[in-house]
């Protein structure tokens, strides 16, 4: 039997990151948020949080530096971030547009807004998964329920939640991030 690794096929959606380091003051952060919990392990979605907030998504080698730190397998590390729809396997644009799927929200018009989205900001809308405008500004997604059955469709922006989104919202909250000063 040969010494080679296995490859299986499977799919590993996580960007290389070369130039991966932690700062000291992320260091620091990551240790005290360890010692919140009773298991090294239990501070796992937490760290991954900390490396997105970071880095602005979690790479190979972010999971892989989370599992040592942890004293985990890569895997039970990777296993949270292919879960869990809050971390981002790649970078994301400035503006995160989230778009609510679920049945309340589709029959309210989330396909539609999304669709609108897509074609204001030149993507496809009939991609699956995020898509990213070429200047790194806008990402586009639809996201399973954000909650708000009652107001569809809804969506959030950022961290900014939108209710009864029509198109004319859309395009006033677009107008809203493109006015906004680049870093």
């Amino acid at each position: 039997m040969s010494d080679a690794p296995l490859d299986h096929g499977i799919p590993n959606p996580l960007r290389e990151q070369p130039d991966f380091a932690i700062p000291a003051p992320l260091e620091a952060e990551i240790n005290e948020l360890i010692t919140h919990y009773p298991q090294k392990r239990s501070a796992s979605l937490m760290l991954l949080h900390a490396m997105q907030e970071h880095f602005g998504h979690v790479s190979r080698q972010a999971v892989e530096w989370i599992a040592a730190k942890l004293e985990l397998q890569p895997i039970n590390v990777y296993e949270l971030v292919t879960f869990y729809p809050m971390f981002h396997l790649k970078p994301v644009g400035k503006h995160h547009l989230k778009v609510c799927r679920t049945l309340s929200c589709a029959l309210g018009g989330s396909h539609k807004l999304h669709e609108h989205f897509c074609r204001k900001l030149g993507l496809d809308p009939h991609a699956h998964g995020a898509q990213t405008t070429k200047d790194g500004q806008f990402t586009v997604e639809f996201v399973e329920c954000l909650a708000s059955c009652g107001t569809a469709p809804v969506m959030m922006c950022n961290d900014t939640f939108h209710e009864g989104v029509s198109e004319k919202k859309a395009d006033e909250i677009l107008k809203q991030c493109q006015q906004q000063p680049s870093p």
